[in-house]
């Protein structure tokens, strides 16, 4: 839900080891979070962390405590690495105030993320706002996919980006063709109504909403094809849409949103499909897979 829509959050604060937060921001966005955080900030290697979601309503114990197991098992953790779980409720000033206090501008390459209050430079800034819903779009997968996009997009082709989020991906594209000086055919689409109205806010705050075509949908067989298209999903989703994917996409595919420990799996169904040629990098316990056609 956008921030302006409801006036205060439940917040699950869950303590673990530092090797353990990524295992736990996985199982929050498993329950339909709103947004995560971790708080990284002045901790030693050593020093437990909180990470934490935020959601529309409490959820039961029984919840969390089933999906903090089966994350912390995909990632190889005993379910005592928990330490302490807490709820409370928070408003949005609250919020608001410790995402400025926190939120600092990440570079990627020739890009830069960063908070609207920041006064930033570097090549390509891309101004994000805070919101609930998607956070600040600095998660690895979205770094993973930013490089690719740097090193290997062309900026006068046509982008397609599925399940765009806060926009970003093809907020990168559309700077990139704007410095150029070209035109292409940009597309950006998600499921998700909250996600739509978000990304075309991102949009406009960069100065791109007249190079981005911005549905409400899915992928399907009415959807444009595009010579660079990118899927930022997770697995369980890319999969079946992999032979459209693979279709839609002219020169280039990149996907994201993919545990390493996945990799095996991604590997079997792009084979299925005729693929063995990828090239897969890696951040943290996440991958990106680029499959040139």
């Amino acid at each position: 839900m956008h921030p302006t829509s409801a006036p205060t959050w439940h917040a699950l604060h869950i303590t673990v080891p530092p090797h353990a937060a990524e295992a736990v921001e996985f199982a929050l966005n498993e329950l339909d979070c709103l947004g995560t955080e971790i708080d990284h900030l002045r901790k030693s290697g050593d020093d437990s962390v909180r990470v934490s979601g935020y959601f529309n309503e409490r959820l039961s114990d029984e919840a969390v405590d089933n999906a903090l197991e089966y994350a912390l098992a995909v990632y190889g953790h005993d379910g005592g690495a928990v330490i302490g779980k807490e709820w409370n409720v928070i408003g949005q000033t609250d919020w608001l105030a410790e995402w400025k206090k926190h939120w600092k501008p990440t570079a990627v390459g020739r890009f830069v993320i960063s908070p609207p209050w920041e006064k930033t430079n570097g090549e390509f800034v891309i101004k994000i706002e805070p919101n609930m819903a998607f956070g600040t779009g600095t998660h690895d997968t979205t770094r993973l996919c930013l490089d690719a996009i740097d090193r290997l997009y062309r900026p006068d082709e046509s982008f397609f980006d599925v399940g765009t989020g806060t926009g970003i991906l093809s907020i990168a594209a559309a700077m990139m063709a704007q410095r150029a000086n070209t035109a292409p055919a940009i597309t950006a689409c998600d499921n998700d109504t909250d996600s739509v109205a978000i990304a075309r806010e991102n949009f406009e705050l960069n100065g791109v909403s007249g190079f981005v075509r911005l549905y409400e949908g899915t992928l399907d067989a009415s959807s444009p094809a595009a010579e660079f298209v990118c899927a930022n999903l997770t697995l369980d989703v890319i999969e079946p849409l992999l032979p459209l994917l693979l279709e839609k996409a002219g020169r280039m595919l990149l996907l994201s949103g993919i545990l390493a420990e996945q990799e095996p799996q991604i590997r079997k169904a792009l084979e299925q499909n005729g693929i063995t040629d990828v090239d897969i990098a890696y951040s943290g316990e996440w991958i990106s897979v680029v499959v040139g056609r």
